[in-house]
């Protein structure tokens, strides 16, 4: 450590100035490592979404509309369902041939949990063709 000067016969009092030159040669080092090791902990995933402006879907002949209101009650081809007929229609729907494609309008306030026990119900009958229907984003 540098207490005092090289040569003591000079110099006869401690030195008060701290040498700060190790220490910004061990932090340009650090911050080389960080630098170069940063992008190898990021884990996202690169995903190219599609935009929202797209053409309409011409509806197709075997195809189901069901729609979830806010409140959460399910509707087959725009007729309220109680709680029993849902399990009901979904098999009679997965016997069709060919199977039919079901088009999930759902409300923007709606549960989560509702669109996922409909999705768990549709896919435990073996429909297997689902279609999420929304509006096409307001251009300004």
């Amino acid at each position: 450590m540098a207490f005092g000067a090289f040569n003591h016969h000079r110099q006869k009092e401690a030195m008060a100035d701290i040498n700060v030159t190790p220490m910004v040669d061990v932090m340009l080092v650090l911050l080389v490592i960080f630098i170069i090791s940063a992008p190898m902990f990021t884990n996202a995933v690169r995903l190219d979404l599609p935009k929202a402006q797209a053409a309409a879907a011409p509806q197709q002949q075997d195809s189901i509309a069901i729609a979830i209101d806010a409140a959460g009650t399910i509707y087959w081809n725009n007729s309220p369902l109680q709680a029993g007929e849902l399990d009901e229609r979904l098999a009679a729907a997965a016997q069709r041939e060919p199977q039919p494609e079901l088009q999930l309008r759902a409300d923007r306030d709606t549960r989560y949990e509702v669109v996922a026990q409909l999705m768990a119900a549709a896919q435990g009958r073996g429909l297997n063709r689902l279609v999420f229907v929304t509006d096409p984003k307001e251009s300004k």
